[in-house]
C-alpha cells in the first residue's frame, strides 16, 4: 500500500498534477462578495471575481494565506462607499485584529492582481495590509481614496508592488510601514498627496517607476537603511522628488530623472553615507539637492543639472524650449538650480555638470566641515556658446 502511494505521488509530480489543488472561488456564485472570500478554505485558494461593478460599505476582508484575488482588469470595479475611513479591501488574521505587534501565525503569500478599486474623500486606503509575509500587488489601479491606494503595515517579509496605476488619493499612493526588502517597480503615480512614503523600513528597492504630480512630495523615506531608488522619472510635484529624513542612511538614487518639481530635487534632511549619481535635474527650483544638518558622509557626483537649453543656431542665437516669461504660476519659468549644503559634514561634490543655473552652482551656508568640490562643469547663463 506504501509503494502504491509512493507511485502515485511520483506520477503526479510528473504529470504536473497537484495533489491537493486548491479551490477557486467564482464570486458571481455567491449573494456578496464577503460571502465568497468567506468561503476560501484556510489552507487558501483563489478568489475569482468577474468583469462589473461591485458596490461596498464595509471592506472586503481577505482571512487567509496562499491566497489570490484576481479580477478582469479593469472591469472588475469595487466600489467604495465606506464614509468612515474604512479601506475598500482588509487583508488581515481576523485573530490580529487590533493588536499592534502580533508575534506569529501572520498570513503569507497572499496576491491581489488585475482589479480596480475606487473610494470617496472619506474612505480610508484601496487596500491595506496588516501583517501579510510575501504580499503581491500588481495590475492594479486604485484610485480617488480618502486614505492611501495600498497601504502596508509591517508586511515585514518581501513585500511586491509593481505594475500598477496609484492616482489621485488624497494620502499617499503606497504607503510602507515597518517592512523589509522591498520591491516597488514599474509602477505610475500621479496626482496623489504624496507618491510614495517608505517609513521605519529595510532594503527599499524601487525602480522604474513614473511619479508625476503630485500635490506633496515624490518619494519620502524615513528611518529605512539599505535602499535603492532608481530609474524613475519623477515630475512637477509640488512638494521635493525625494526627501530623506529620520536617521536614514546607506541609500543610493541613481539615474533619476527629476524634472521641473517646485519646492526642489532631493532633500537630504537627516541621511548619511548616501550616494546621488548620474541622475538629471532639470528646471528644478529652489536646490536641485539640498544637504542639511545633520546629514553627512555624502557623496554627489556625475550628476547633470540644467535648465531648458538646447544649444544654439548658426547665427549664435540661443534656442530654448521654454520662455523666460513668468506665467500665472511660475515668477521664472526656466529656472534651473544646484547643490545647496547647508551646516553638513563630509560631502564630496565631484564630476557634475551645471549647465545655465539661476543659482550658484554649489552654495554653502552655516558651518559646513570636510567639504570637498572638484572636477565639476559649468556653463553660464550669460553664455550663448
Amino acid at each position: 500500500m506504501f509503494l502504491r502511494h509512493v507511485v502515485i505521488v511520483i506520477l503526479s509530480l510528473l504529470a504536473g498534477v497537484p495533489l491537493h489543488a486548491q479551490e477557486a472561488i467564482d464570486a458571481s456564485e455567491y449573494d456578496s462578495l464577503q460571502a465568497a472570500a468567506d468561503a476560501i478554505p484556510s489552507a487558501g485558494g483563489v478568489l475569482r471575481i468577474p468583469a462589473g461593478k461591485y458596490e461596498i460599505t464595509q471592506p472586503l476582508r481577505i482571512k487567509t494565506g496562499d491566497t489570490r484575488v484576481v479580477g478582469d482588469g479593469t472591469a472588475t470595479h469595487l466600489i467604495n462607499q465606506n464614509t468612515d475611513g474604512q479601506p475598500a479591501i482588509l487583508i488581515e488574521n481576523p485573530d490580529f485584529a487590533g493588536k499592534t505587534t502580533p508575534s506569529k501565525d501572520r498570513l503569507w503569500r497572499v496576491s491581489i492582481a488585475n482589479l480596480r478599486v475606487t473610494g470617496n474623500d472619506k474612505s480610508g486606503a484601496g487596500i491595506e495590509a496588516r501583517y501579510i509575509e510575501e504580499i503581491f500587488v500588481h495590475g492594479v489601479t486604485s484610485s480617488y481614496h480618502g486614505g492611501d491606494g495600498v497601504k502596508l503595515h509591517y508586511c515585514y517579509e518581501d513585500p511586491r508592488i509593481s505594475n500598477n496605476l496609484f492616482t489621485y488619493n488624497k494620502q499617499t499612493g503606497l504607503q510602507i510601514e515597518a517592512c523589509h526588502d522591498i520591491i516597488v517597480s514599474a509602477n505610475q503615480f500621479e496626482e496623489n498627496q504624496d507618491g510614495v512614503r517608505c517609513i521605519d523600513s529595510f532594503n527599499l528597492a524601487m525602480s522604474g517607476n513614473n511619479l508625476d504630480d503630485h500635490l506633496g512630495d515624490g518619494v519620502v523615506i524615513e528611518n529605512t537603511y539599505g535602499s535603492v531608488v532608481a530609474s524613475n522619472m519623477i515630475e512637477e510635484c509640488q512638494g521635493w522628488a525625494i526627501v530623506l529624513d529620520r536617521d536614514c542612511y546607506g541609500t543610493t538614487m541613481s539615474a533619476n530623472v527629476i524634472a521641473h518639481d517646485f519646492a526642489g530635487g532631493i532633500d537630504l534632511r537627516d541621511a548619511h553615507g548616501c550616494a546621488i549619481s548620474a541622475n538629471t535635474f532639470t528646471i528644478v527650483k529652489n536646490a536641485a539637492i539640498a544637504v542639511r544638518e545633520p546629514s553627512a558622509s555624502i557623496t554627489i557626483s556625475a550628476n547633470n543639472f540644467s535648465d531648458t537649453w538646447i544649444g544654439n543656431d548658426p547665427a549664435g542665437k540661443p534656442l530654448q524650449k521654454r520662455d523666460d516669461e513668468p506665467s500665472r504660476t511660475e515668477q521664472n519659468p526656466n529656472e534651473a538650480t544646484g547643490v545647496l549644503l547647508q551646516n553638513c559634514e563630509a560631502v564630496v561634490v565631484s564630476g557634475n555638470l551645471f549647465s545655465k543655473l539661476v543659482t550658484e552652482s554649489v552654495r554653502e551656508e552655516g558651518r559646513c566641515r570636510s567639504i570637498l568640490i572638484s572636477g565639476n562643469g559649468e556653463v553660464s547663463r550669460d553664455d550663448s556658446k
